[in-house]
């Protein structure tokens, strides 16, 4: 989830290749024209926003467990984010009011988006793995008290499966301490999604500390028993989602394809910051949603209101979230 800006000259990860020039070694004019425009821009937009200019939510330790099938999975709770509706975050292609009026036909507050950031644990013979870490101690996350209310220790993970590397997915990899939080752990992400995240400054010293662990992979083969990446583009370089299967049954985990379970899913093609590519993350958002309205899958969405489990179903031009989560109980 973090913004990129022409404000970020010096700290963006990857910056869009037209919002940047070449400083040509001795052409010192063109550099001071350059930096005085950026300065110029920033002070007209105002300070890019990241993760770490939202409000954090507080919250604490929660677990929902349901069956898939043979697999055991349960959502643990991690944090929240609010994100005033200011125009800076969601709807870059509308207008706040626009945005406001979304929210206020749920009955939501107009003035902020609230998000919430979930884990999904998957249990199955031989592997007990996590898909995403949250925001960790960083952003005061609780995952590893969720983790214990659902009878699993940090220790005991034998994967880490991520669908892309915005911190609030991949903060809890570390510990306080800037330590590997899951030590007997493989952590998979895709190759591309792997080089973005070593690029970044805001998570290079977590890739640092857990890149021994670290295995990449192409999306398209599964990576566990019932466990597959599939491609998401948009959001991140080598975004995935994860098609959890067994039985017959399904369940996505959609990742970041979308945030807001009211504003993303009643305006799929409002633009939203947090996107590297927002034209292609437009067009995916809507394919997957319309894909999952169309098959009644199951889906998980790591920001949609607790438990983030449920159906897309169609409504009008866009979509709306069903909350639908199994009712068979763990044996």
């Amino acid at each position: 989830m973090t913004r990129t800006s022409a404000c970020q000259v010096e700290r963006t990860a990857k910056p869009r290749p037209h919002r940047n020039a070449t400083c040509v070694p001795g052409d010192r004019l063109l550099a001071r024209l350059f930096t005085l425009s950026a300065l110029t821009l920033c002070l007209v937009c105002g300070a890019p926003r990241s993760l770490a200019d939202e409000e954090p939510v507080a919250t604490g330790p929660e677990v929902k467990a349901f069956r898939l099938g043979a697999l055991e999975i349960s959502v643990l709770r991690d944090g929240g984010l609010a994100i005033p509706n200011d125009g800076s975050v969601f709807g870059l292609n509308a207008k706040p009011a626009n945005v406001a009026q979304v929210l206020r036909n749920t009955g939501a507050p107009t003035d902020k988006v609230r998000l919430d950031i979930d884990v999904l644990l998957v249990r199955m013979k031989g592997h007990l793995a996590l898909i995403d870490s949250g925001y960790g101690p960083a952003g005061h996350g609780v995952l590893t008290k969720s983790l214990a209310s659902a009878g699993a220790s940090p220790g005991e993970i034998t994967d880490v499966l991520i669908t892309h590397s915005h911190t609030d997915h991949v903060g809890g990899l570390v510990d306080a301490q800037g330590n590997s939080a899951f030590p007997q752990a493989t952590i998979r992400m895709s190759a591309n999604e792997w080089s973005f995240m070593q690029s970044r400054a805001d998570t290079r010293a977590i890739a640092t500390a857990v890149k021994a662990q670290v295995k990449t992979f192409e999306p398209g083969r599964a990576l566990l028993p019932g466990i597959a990446p599939r491609a998401l583009r948009g959001h991140t370089p080598g975004h995935v989602g994860y098609e959890i299967t067994s039985q017959g049954q399904r369940l996505m985990d959609i990742g970041d394809a979308a945030h807001s379970s009211i504003v993303s899913l009643a305006k799929p093609d409002w633009t939203i910051a947090w996107d590297s590519d927002q034209g292609q993350g437009v067009k995916t958002r809507r394919q997957e949603l319309q894909h999952l309205a169309s098959t009644h899958e199951l889906m998980f969405a790591p920001h949609f209101p607790f438990p983030g489990v449920g159906k897309i179903v169609p409504a009008g031009d866009g979509f709306r979230f069903q909350p639908d989560v199994p009712t068979g109980k763990q044996e």
